[in-house]
């Protein structure tokens, strides 16, 4: 069993994660390959989402969820199999969307489906990432009239932490 590699491959994912969220977006496309191909079913954006290349899903993913986006994802019980340079991977996710300008706060569980390479630069990239949705809900921030953003850091004079 390569114990590096499965280390490596759950680091690539916490950083898929935190890079998205953090709206880190070169750093968030160096977690993918340059030939990834992703697959997003989402009730909230209604059809579903098929990108093809690093670019493609990068420059959606910064197109979308932008400053006035706040996105928060957990993951957790990861199930990786490695195989020389290759690998698999399950993630089991949970992952809030607050959209101010919508009044909406959108709230989903799920599992992710992997599939990584080490490229030849000796770091795991992701080639293939999907999931299937075990819920996803919709609150309108209306019908919680005390639902007040006390902070956000992405608003006027705050900064980046570095984790």
């Amino acid at each position: 069993m390569d114990l590096a590699a499965l280390e490596e491959i759950r680091q690539l994912k916490y950083r898929y994660f935190r890079t998205l969220d953090l709206k880190r977006w070169d750093e968030f496309a160096d977690t993918l390959a340059n030939d990834v191909v992703a697959e997003y079913g989402t009730h909230a954006l209604s059809d579903p989402l098929v990108f093809e290349g690093r670019d493609a899903l990068a420059g959606f993913m910064s197109k979308t969820l932008g400053s006035a986006i706040t996105t928060v994802h957990i993951a957790n019980h990861p199930e990786i199999t490695v195989t020389g340079d290759t690998a698999t991977g399950s993630w089991c996710f949970e992952d809030t969307v607050i959209v101010p300008d919508a009044k909406s706060l959108i709230r989903g569980a799920g599992y992710y489906s992997d599939e990584y390479r080490r490229d030849e630069d000796g770091r795991w990239r992701i080639t293939r990432t999907s999931y299937a949705r075990i819920y996803e809900s919709l609150v309108s921030l209306e019908d919680i009239p005390s639902h007040r953003f006390l902070s956000h850091m992405w608003a006027t004079g705050t900064t980046t932490p570095q984790p």
